[in-house]
């Protein structure tokens, strides 16, 4: 008899996982509370328009190909996915913008023609650190399950490469090492806001995650139908290995016997045995006792101050005007320090930086004069929406800054624009007992990435999933956390004896982007 793996939401983390057994034989059951796939990857619904609510920028392809190489099919015959030329377009003023491009030799010469040749070769040298730190860190630690500081990762990495440990500047701060490449405080105030991609302060983040910038310079890619598309593809491609999945039904319980793992209880009263169970939510959902006491005992809780950023969220279908925007934009408040300060004070920043992700542009193509365009507009705000509720007052003024900070670049929202703005307090109903942190634990500190949940727990026979565990934050980390508890659930079950092996196209070799890029 096949195993019987339940799985708590259909995340990417969830949603790879179940694909993924089930290719190798496993029971797989998908219970998830929303009435889509996705988790954070999903879209709402503003003045009739769907607008992406999640995710924005896909990066690491390979990532994704080798899934669905793993599980004999073709990342390409499910979802439309294209590069973009432009990374993303950067501005302060009214008077100019800085586009970073997919090719560096554009964004070299585009930074050179921004703050001079000095800029230009501080960004040579960037490159080459963030190059050497991706590479030292990509396969021991973010495609690896999860290691303690510093003897197993020096193990991983290999003990003779202390050169290479120490080159990963774990006890400098990202803001530190790029004054080092950067005199222009716009350079370092564009390269340091990678940090915010695990939703973190970059005076506080090791600069360790400078390999961020690579990472996107490898390929940032559009997806036709955005994220939500994705995870709709990964549902498909677990359901074409028969795995199940049961939408608007929640988790209440996960059961034990005989020390382990034995199966869920849903909310409506179902049990559903399982000799594996992949908890695809947060793991301070878990650890706050959201799925009964035993999973509370699973896994520790990081605390109220080891949160990552949250964020204020406007979802809208706006005309705009001024500003050529292109699909990914952002635009820079004058002080960044302050940004974060405001936030450490509990509250959104007053003058903030500002993304702007514009669904309908691509290409730098404009949108005709008159007609609405979907707008995904984030402000990074402190994750308290457990303990403070957002006043109608709060809300009008934070977008009154918010649209500020547009104005001060050059773009016009239209007066009064259809929106729905989703606070700290939406985050934290979506993602409850985090107050709305939606990278999990904060990157804060040389040991922060070291701390973060990986994926065994405490009780044998359940797994933690999801942008919040080990490796990280964002679409691909998600999906490679979800291939970490498959590698788990297979490894910890063959030892039992239950688990079948079945013979599968693909295998599960995944190419790193570095092979790809020296093959």
């Amino acid at each position: 008899m096949a195993s019987r793996v339940a799985i708590i939401g259909a995340g990417i983390g969830g949603l790879t996982a179940a694909a993924l057994l089930a290719a190798r034989g496993a029971d797989v059951t998908v219970v998830e509370k929303a009435a889509h796939p996705g988790g954070k990857a999903r879209q709402l619904i503003v003045d009739g328009a769907s607008i992406d609510a999640g995710p924005t920028v896909f990066t690491l392809r390979d990532v994704f190909e080798g899934i669905f190489a793993a599980c004999g099919a073709d990342l390409a015959d499910f979802v439309d996915i294209r590069r973009a030329d432009v990374i993303a377009r950067h501005a302060w003023d009214p008077e100019r913008h800085l586009d970073l491009h997919a090719d560096p030799e554009l964004s070299e010469q585009a930074i050179g023609d921004f703050a001079g040749a000095s800029a230009a070769a501080g960004f040579r040298a960037f490159r080459r650190e963030a190059a050497r730190i991706h590479g030292i860190i990509d396969r021991p630690m973010m495609r690896g399950s999860k290691v303690s500081w510093p003897l197993p990762l020096m193990w991983r990495i290999g003990l003779w490469r202390m050169g290479d440990l120490l080159a990963i500047r774990p006890y400098e701060s990202m803001w530190k090492v790029l004054g080092q490449h950067f005199a222009d405080q716009r350079l370092r105030q564009l390269f340091a806001r990678y940090s915010t991609y695990c939703g973190s302060s970059p005076f506080e983040t090791p600069a360790t995650l400078m390999l961020i910038a690579h990472v996107e310079a490898q390929g940032v890619w559009l997806i036709e139908g955005g994220m939500s598309a994705l995870a709709g593809a990964l549902m498909r491609l677990g359901q074409m290995h028969g795995a199940k999945f049961r939408f608007s039904t929640g988790a209440a319980l996960i059961e034990t016997a005989q020390g382990r793992t034995s199966g869920l209880i849903l909310c409506n009263g179902e049990r559903i045995a399982a000799d594996a169970v992949i908890a695809n939510a947060d793991p301070e959902a878990l650890a706050a006792g959201r799925f009964g006491p035993l999973g509370a005992m699973a896994v520790p809780s990081h605390g109220v101050r080891k949160r990552s950023l949250s964020a204020m969220v406007w979802l809208a279908n706006a005309r705009t005007s001024g500003f050529p925007l292109q699909r990914h934009n952002v635009f820079f408040s004058p002080d960044y320090s302050r940004e974060f300060s405001d936030i450490r004070g509990g509250a959104p920043p007053c003058d903030p930086s500002v993304y702007v992700c514009a669904l309908d542009r691509e290409g730098g193509a404009d949108v005709p004069p008159g007609q609405r365009e979907r707008l995904q507009i984030i402000v990074n705000a402190p994750a308290n929406g457990d303990s403070h509720t957002y006043t109608e007052e709060e809300k009008a003024r934070c977008t009154q800054a918010m649209r500020r900070s547009l104005q001060r670049c050059g773009l016009e929202l239209e007066e009064d624009f259809p929106h729905t703005l989703l606070t700290p307090n939406a985050f934290e109903n979506f993602l409850p007992s985090t107050g709305g942190a939606i990278y999990g634990r904060a990157s804060h500190g040389w040991a922060a990435s070291f701390l973060r949940q990986g994926t065994r727990t405490r009780i044998p026979g359940l797994y933690c999933a999801g942008g919040s565990t080990h490796p990280g934050a964002g679409v691909p980390m998600a999906a490679l956390s979800g291939q970490l508890a498959m590698q788990a659930v297979v490894q910890d079950l063959a030892s039992m004896r239950k688990f079948r092996p079945v013979a599968m196209a693909g295998g599960m070799s995944m190419r790193s982007a570095n092979a790809d890029a020296m093959g």
